[in-house]
Formats: structure tokens, sequence, C-alpha cells
């Protein structure tokens, strides 16, 4: 009872852990993509595994460096153009041939040749719906804020910066140490960002 009390009057030692403050890890920031990839090596060597890394640009082989998976979003537009064909087949179809059939000159109710336009169309349409939902799916958008962003120098990443975040769900994570090591890997700033 007096702990809650003590909660509540807000003062300092007693804050609940709720009011504490939370990191999202540290961030360290570095010269080139070269030196990025290499630190990322580094610190996937050293058996760090949730870590992040940002850049202005595409940066070859980062993505194996961090051990992201494959990208699902060709599995979802496949899936989705698949399902257009499939759909344009049975409308062209269920409308020519069963529910209003008509026999133009001796001509099959169904034929899959004219078809074939409006099967490409709907294939590409839903493919292409596919691509842009999963892609704002699997990349979380729109994301008003995310904890990186609390990084003094983040609007660097999307100009001329390289950096690499190391995030607190790390099972390895220690605030000083990762930041001692990350400044052994070359890291011109070292940053620990609250969340």
């Amino acid at each position: 009872m007096a702990t809650n009390l003590l909660a509540r009057l807000n003062l300092p030692g007693f804050e609940s852990e709720s009011k504490k403050v939370k990191h999202y890890g540290v961030v360290a920031n570095f010269d080139t993509p070269e030196d990025l990839l290499r630190a990322v090596r580094t610190a996937r060597a050293a058996g760090f595994s949730k870590m992040e890394a940002y850049s202005p640009f595409p940066i070859h082989g980062i993505d194996e460096a961090l051990g992201a998976p494959r990208s699902p979003l060709g599995r979802i537009v496949i899936v989705c153009g698949l399902t257009g064909l499939v759909s344009a087949v049975l409308l062209q179809w269920w409308t020519g041939a069963v529910d209003y059939p008509l026999s133009v000159a001796g001509k099959p109710l169904f034929a899959l040749e004219p078809s074939v336009p409006i099967m490409f169309e709907l294939s590409v349409l839903l493919s292409a719906f596919g691509a842009v939902f999963g892609m704002l799916h699997l990349n979380r958008l729109p994301t008003y804020y995310h904890a990186f962003f609390n990084y003094s120098k983040a609007e660097g990443a999307t100009n001329d910066r390289f950096l690499l975040a190391v995030e607190v769900a790390d099972p390895k994570f220690n605030a000083e140490e990762v930041k001692t090591f990350l400044d052994s890997c070359g890291s011109r700033h070292t940053e620990l960002v609250e969340a």
C-alpha cells in the first residue's frame, strides 16, 4: 500500500516500472557502406542477432550479413496473379456457358482463345495490388513513429550516413558492452537511443 502511494506521488526513485526509461538500442554511425557491412559481419560473428542497418541506398550483401530471411513478397505476388488468372477463367466460363449461354454461328459457349486478354489483364491487376499492399504490410507502412527517430543523427540515414542499430531485444545486449564493441568496429558516433 505504501509503495502504491509513493508511486502516485512521482517521487524520484519510486517510479513504477512503466515510467522508467526504456531503450530501443545502441545506434552506431559509419563512414562508408563497406565499414557498415564489415561491422554487421563482425557483430553477427560476435553473436548479435537483433540488428538493423540504415543506409541511403541498398548495399549488396547486407541482407545476408544481417541474417534476414528472404522476402515473402514474391510468393504473395504469385498467389495474387494466379488468383486473377483463375478468377478470369471462371468469370468468363460462368457468364458465357452457364449464366447466359448464347450460341452464335455454332461457336462453342466457352473458348479459351478469346479469353486470353481478360486472363492476362486480371492476372496483372491482382499481381500489382498484391505487390503494393504486400509491400506496405511487410514494411509496416505507414509507420508514424519508430524509436530509431530518437537518434540524434537519424536524418542522415537518408542522405550520407550508414547506421547500425543493435536492439535491446538481442539476447547478448548490454548497453556499455555494445557501445564499446561498435566503437571498436570503427563507429564515428555511438549512442544509446531511448524508445
